[in-house]
């Protein structure tokens, strides 16, 4: 009796185990291995499972796969509170301090309205139009609908732009660029724009010139994207912004500010900044803040992030004293002013370059970042004399253009291996060597075209339903009073 409970046990069990016997095949210790080593390359820990073809078999999987990595999670997270902080409060208190103690509230504002607008859009449309896939048709310049009120947008990451980093973190780091870019351009009509028509035209803005220009040089079929899509019909190469954040809120300030015109007695007043102290310390939060800017732009706490950390600080550092150094030449002093301006035109012209160049070449970019948009605030500026408020144009256009053109000159494979493997070697980027400059040429003529073209088109049509600027009477009595109600300051 007990041998034949024993082997009716067996039988049993063997028969259960059958049933239970998965039906796909089973990872090898060594593909298991390879996929957890994939993380501290931050590489797709698929690509172990892969066979002599390059093909994933069915059904092959290990239980990393579709995790996010904790590590490379966390910095994310982390850069995309730093990016946030990059604009409240640092661009605030920056923008705040270098305006008339009247309109110090006026900015404040309208960073704060910017920063609920974009959010709504970025959930509703934005992430989906700037990173799903495109599709036929205009794919190569708008995502789809795919994400569309970040449908599907969860913890799992999305392969295409990180395999360790959750889609839901990713989308959210890429909501703090659509933040901060729109208010950079409020700088430029500082003073005498309407806030509803600042919001107003933020809102379209997006739509006509953020969101496409993003797709193109960073969507997975993006027209622009050289090392991040095989089939880019231009391989330019852009890591944090110098295309989507600086060139496009550079050169669309542009624009705008000579559309709504310059400020009453304009020339022949001085509108000097209410409080350098403020000035001071909101750009050092944003130095601060661009490290989750730049070297969150990895997408990973690894090697390359670690580069555009340091090229950051070079370029910034950099700029700052050669920007000091210039005004001490030409008008005899350096100004705290100059210090800040610097501080802020060399980390815009490394934005683009700090994940693909070597210190020598942020070295290089912090003394042009410095002097030739120094050179644009205190001489095109005067020459031309548009009223570009707060220099968005001189420092953001001006060395966001610059800066891109650098990186095709600087751009070095032994920081960056993107730039000779995967995409790069479908789409012909690995082998441009001294021609990657061109391709940022045509990037920049691309990106020029729709920032200026879709600015004025956006500007027109908010101008053709409601005015842009305030009355003579509220601009001299100042917007914190006429917009808000309130004052900054009591005294």
């Amino acid at each position: 009796m007990r041998l034949a409970c024993a082997g009716a046990f067996a039988v049993l069990s063997a028969g259960t185990a059958l049933c239970a016997a998965p039906d796909h095949p089973t990872p090898t210790v060594e593909q298991r291995l390879a996929a957890m080593e994939a993380y501290f390359q931050n590489n797709d820990p698929s690509a172990a499972l892969a066979d002599a073809q390059g093909h994933v078999p069915a059904g092959l999987t290990t239980p990393v796969v579709g995790l996010p990595g904790p590590g490379h999670n966390g910095w994310v997270m982390l850069s995309a509170a730093l990016v946030l902080f990059m604009t409240l409060p640092g661009l605030a208190i920056f923008y705040g301090g270098l305006v008339r103690r009247k309109n110090v509230l006026s900015i404040l504002a309208q960073c704060l309205g910017v920063t609920s607008l974009v959010t709504v859009i970025w959930w509703a449309l934005g992430y989906s139009l700037a990173f799903a896939p495109g599709g036929s048709g205009f794919g190569a310049i708008f995502g789809g609908f795919d994400y569309a009120f970040l449908r599907g947008v969860g913890s799992a990451p999305n392969a295409t732009y990180s395999p360790w980093v959750s889609q839901n973190v990713f989308s959210m780091f890429q909501m703090m660029f659509a933040i901060i870019t729109p208010a950079l351009i409020v700088g430029a009509v500082a003073e005498r724009m309407r806030f509803q028509a600042i919001l107003t035209f933020v809102g379209l803005w997006m739509f006509a010139v953020y969101l496409p220009i993003v797709h193109m040089a960073w969507g997975g079929d993006g027209l622009m994207n050289g090392v991040g899509n095989p089939h880019a019909a231009i391989r330019a190469i852009d890591f944090a912004g110098g295309m989507a954040v600086e060139m496009a809120s550079g050169w669309s300030s542009l624009v705008l500010c000579l559309i709504v015109g310059r400020r009453m007695n304009y020339g022949k007043e001085l509108f000097a900044p209410h409080s350098m102290v403020f000035c001071m310390v909101g750009a050092g939060m944003l130095w601060v803040g661009w490290y989750g800017f730049n070297a969150g732009s990895a997408a990973a706490a690894d090697g390359v992030a670690s580069n555009a950390f340091l090229t950051t600080t070079l370029a910034g550092a950099v700029a700052s004293g050669t920007w000091g150094l210039a005004e001490y030449f030409v008008r005899g002093k350096a100004s705290v002013l100059g210090f800040c301006s610097g501080i802020v035109s060399g980390l815009v012209a490394i934005t683009p370059a700090c994940g693909f160049v070597n210190a020598s070449g942020a070295m290089a970019i912090g003394v042009l970042g410095g002097l030739v948009p120094f050179l644009a605030v205190y001489k095109l500026k005067a020459w031309l004399k548009y009223d570009d408020s707060l220099d968005v144009f001189g420092v953001h256009g001006v060395a966001g253009t610059m800066g891109l053109l650098l990186t095709g000159l600087f751009a070095d494979p032994a920081v960056n291996a993107h730039l000779v493997t995967g995409a790069a070697v479908q789409n012909g980027l690995a082998t441009l060597g001294g021609g990657l400059w061109l391709e940022q040429i045509k990037a920049i003529g691309i990106t020029f075209l729709v920032a200026t073209a879709g600015t004025a088109v956006v500007a027109c049509a908010v101008r053709a339903m409601m005015p842009l600027r305030i009355t003579p009477e509220e601009e001299d009595s100042g917007l914190d009073l006429s917009e808000h109600g309130e004052e900054g300051y009591i005294l």
